[in-house]
């Protein structure tokens, strides 16, 4: 029986949704292994600005770039060919076929979160409908860690790592001018990011002293009783609040001062301080509590320079690599790089493609073991999942506190 033809060609690559610290580790990984598979593909482009990009056949040839100029790349933040959110249309994918078949592109990479998923998944169903042999494979990124099959996603220890040493300097912060502080974290379903706050905890009184997540329904009425309760203890309260935290009929709470969404219909509820606004006020009617600040992360947390989480950068490589392997030895036509964790107290990964659509769209959340029962906190669980993906965090020194007798 005569061999199957290996399938041979170009490859296009592109980057979407919000970016991260490692997104390019992804982007470079996949381009270095491409390099090295040259009897299957022979061009590798990339478009600016995700689809946007294939769409204005908005191209740049990534093989040409020399070695240095791909490592410096690769630990930059953020996504070096550009982003969109931008969900393909009908008329769209047609348009995306032609522009495939003119650059006989037979190898496409697309490196994002579950929306972007959802993006290659559409495509492939495309490609699989026109008879046009393509591998197209999804390349998993998201700082809010939300993926289903992954233990993990690149992009969310960098992120988390962001998060607790923020939490780190504003406890001091706090500590210094005692008073109640509200953090607004990323995080529309799923409060992995939010819950990361808590490494920064060192000392018993540390903060972040309440954690609220959007997989609990959140109470106003709770919430300042919560307030109360650690100001009483302590004299000040910190609070890291998820921005996507809801009522009890599922509503996002910011969703009732925020209108605008994208192309995938989710509201954007990073692009503004109104949910902090909102419950420093809240704070301040009903706890009678005079200093109160609340502060929204926002897209701080996406690509802060310095900050790289070491296992992140190298796990997001990996799963660029593997993303071309896959398609290389063609065994599937299409799939989606998910990370998995070995078991045992040692950390250590393992890389897995699995079917396009388990990871496209639907969204992964915070187990209930990393919740604490009084829905206001995490357990050790989370903590023990979280700090090996964030790393080693900056070391907080304070004084014993020995007393002067005074002179009489």
């Amino acid at each position: 029986m005569a061999k199957a033809k290996k399938l041979s060609g170009n490859m296009l690559i592109a980057q979407s949704g919000g970016p991260t610290m490692v997104i390019n580790q992804s982007l470079i990984g996949a381009v270095v292994e491409a390099k090295k598979h040259k009897a299957s593909i022979k061009k590798i482009y990339g478009a600016r600005h995700g689809i946007a990009g294939i769409l204005g056949e908005d191209f740049i040839d990534l093989g040409k770039e020399s070695p240095a100029t791909l490592e410096a790349v690769a630990n930059t933040p953020s996504s070096g060919l550009g982003s969109v959110r931008k969900k393909p249309t009908k008329d769209d994918c047609v348009a995306i076929f032609k522009v495939l078949q003119k650059y006989n592109i037979r190898f496409f990479f697309y490196i994002g979160g579950n929306d972007s998923a959802e993006t290659t998944h559409i495509i492939n169903e495309e490609a699989l409908a026109y008879g046009y042999e393509m591998q197209c494979y999804h390349i998993c990124k998201t700082i809010d860690n939300d993926l289903k099959e992954n233990d993990h996603t690149p992009g969310f220890g960098s992120g988390a790592r962001f998060v607790a040493q923020a939490f780190m300097g504003d406890n001091l912060d706090n500590r210094a001018l005692p008073g109640v502080k509200i953090n607004v974290i990323m995080g529309r379903h799923a409060g992995f990011l939010t819950a990361a706050s808590a490494l920064a905890r060192v000392y018993p009184d540390d903060g972040p002293h309440l954690i609220y997540l959007p997989e609990r329904p959140f109470s106003t009425e709770k919430f300042v009783a919560d307030v109360q309760k650690v100001y009483k203890k302590l004299g000040r309260c910190m609070v890291a609040v998820s921005e996507g935290i809801a009522d009890e009929n599922g509503t996002a709470i910011a969703a009732k001062f925020i209108k605008e969404v994208d192309s995938h219909g989710n509201v954007q509820l990073s692009g503004s301080g109104a949910l902090g606004d909102l419950l420093a006020k809240e704070i301040k009617d009903k706890a009678g509590i005079s200093r109160v600040r609340a502060d929204t992360f926002g897209y701080l947390q996406r690509s802060f320079a310095g900050l790289v989480s070491e296992v992140d950068a190298k796990e997001a490589r990996a799963v660029g690599q593997k993303a071309v392997q896959a398609a290389v030895a063609g065994k599937f036509k299409n799939g989606s790089i998910a990370i998995k964790r070995k078991p045992g107290k040692k950390y250590q990964v393992y890389y897995e493609r699995v079917e396009l659509r388990q990871v496209a769209k639907e969204t992964r959340h915070m187990p209930d073991a990393f919740i604490n029962k009084e829905a206001n906190d995490v357990t050790k669980a989370f903590i023990d999942y979280a700090k090996p993906l964030v790393g080693k965090l900056p070391v907080i020194g304070r004084f014993k506190g020995i007393k002067v007798a005074k002179i009489k």
